[in-house]
């Protein structure tokens, strides 16, 4: 994606991941931060890991001649994110009627949790309200516990981000067509409900109950399953397919019917009997067992121990920069290599280069009137 320019208004979660990931695939990204620094992680800037591959041009959005900077970048770009709450980026002067009006071949990306319409748009949230009201958060959790929280990926990140990344790029697609820009309106419940397609498909083919802890994928399953291990650690167990069923009875010599695996009034004591042998043997000791089958059976690792793990070791899945562990830039292509930029910007690093190589008007005076800001 080089010679894709991005203008992101500065934020959090959702919508500087999509941006950092523009950045990854080769785009240049421009963060527009407000005076002040950011307000997420005060002080440590440098190390939001979400930042990367950026340049940060800092504006005080609340004068008129900052606004037209702003507006200025926003003719010399082919997208621009946000993700405030519907009406903000109007009263600030950057609306999308605005933008468009400058840069008729924009993608306007909108970032927010309950969408730009709908009786809760102008309401306040977060991650945990977006996926319960889609009921991926009822979907989740033990068989008669209380819903357990996905951290904040299955909103923010997969149903916020990544879908926001997905309808830049289609209507990117869009404006090489017929020159005609667009605004995507990205909505966290929008996202997780489409997430939820497999699991409404199981539920219309009556192979998945509306109830937590019961089914194939939420841990009902005994083959299925996160067990504990001599040593207190954990194995998570995937064996669905018969095949793999039948290599992890074998490799844990245990005499079970295979033809029995989906029996559910024998689940409960198969669940007691693999519970039992798993706690026989360390987490290790298991993973040297497993080594090399078909068995689906995956250590439980820390966020920190997964950069050591030899698959993801192999891939650089992980990588440590300045002392930071971070995810290598993801998906992976042929010929096209997506690369880590460089380090998260301090705020307003690159205001004075940027307003300058942009073609900005009075780069040094909105420096000197304040209204922008050279760290």
């Amino acid at each position: 994606m080089t010679g894709l320019r991005v203008v992101e208004l500065a934020g959090i979660g959702p919508c500087p991941f999509a941006a950092m990931t523009l950045a990854d695939l080769g785009a240049e990204v421009i963060r527009v931060d407000r005076p002040g620094g950011g307000e997420f992680f005060p002080g440590h800037e440098r190390t939001d890991v979400l930042n990367r591959g950026k340049k940060s041009v800092v504006l005080d959005l609340k004068r008129p001649e900052a606004v037209e900077a702003a507006l200025a970048l926003v003719a010399g770009a082919d997208v621009l994110m946000e993700g405030y709450r519907p009406g903000v980026a109007e009263r600030l002067g950057l609306g999308p009627d605005t933008c468009l009006e400058r840069n008729p071949r924009l993608v306007y990306g909108r970032m927010t949790g309950w969408g730009q319409t709908g009786p809760l748009a102008q309401t306040a949230g977060h991650d945990i309200g977006y996926v319960a009201v889609t009921g991926a958060l009822h979907a989740m959790g033990e068989a008669g516990g209380a819903p357990q929280i996905p951290l904040n990926l299955v909103g923010d990140f997969a149903g916020g981000g990544a879908y926001l990344v997905i309808g830049v790029l289609a209507a990117l697609r869009e404006a090489e067509r017929d020159g005609r820009g667009q605004v995507v309106d990205a909505a966290i419940v929008d996202g997780v409900a489409h997430l939820l397609s497999g699991t409404h498909t199981m539920m219309a083919t009556g192979t998945w109950q509306d109830e937590r802890g019961v089914n194939l994928l939420d841990g009902g399953a005994p083959f299925y399953a996160v067990y504990e291990t001599a040593d207190g650690r954990h194995l998570a167990v995937g064996a669905l397919e018969g095949r793999f069923y039948r290599e992890l009875l074998r490799l844990l010599d245990l005499d079970e019917d295979p033809a029995r695996q989906h029996d559910r009034s024998g689940w409960p004591a198969l669940r007691g009997r693999l519970a039992e042998r798993f706690r026989s043997r360390t987490q290790a000791e298991w993973t040297e067992i497993f080594a090399d089958s078909d068995a689906c059976v995956a250590p439980v690792v820390g966020l920190e121990e997964a950069a050591a793990h030899p698959h993801l070791r192999a891939r650089g899945t992980l990588v440590e920069r300045e002392g930071v562990l971070q995810a290598a830039p993801a998906p992976r292509f042929s010929r096209s290599a997506a690369t880590l930029g460089g380090p998260p910007p301090a705020p307003g690093r690159d205001t004075r280069e940027v307003l300058t190589s942009w073609g900005v008007a009075d780069a040094a005076a909105l420096i000197d009137s304040g209204a922008a800001v050279q760290s």
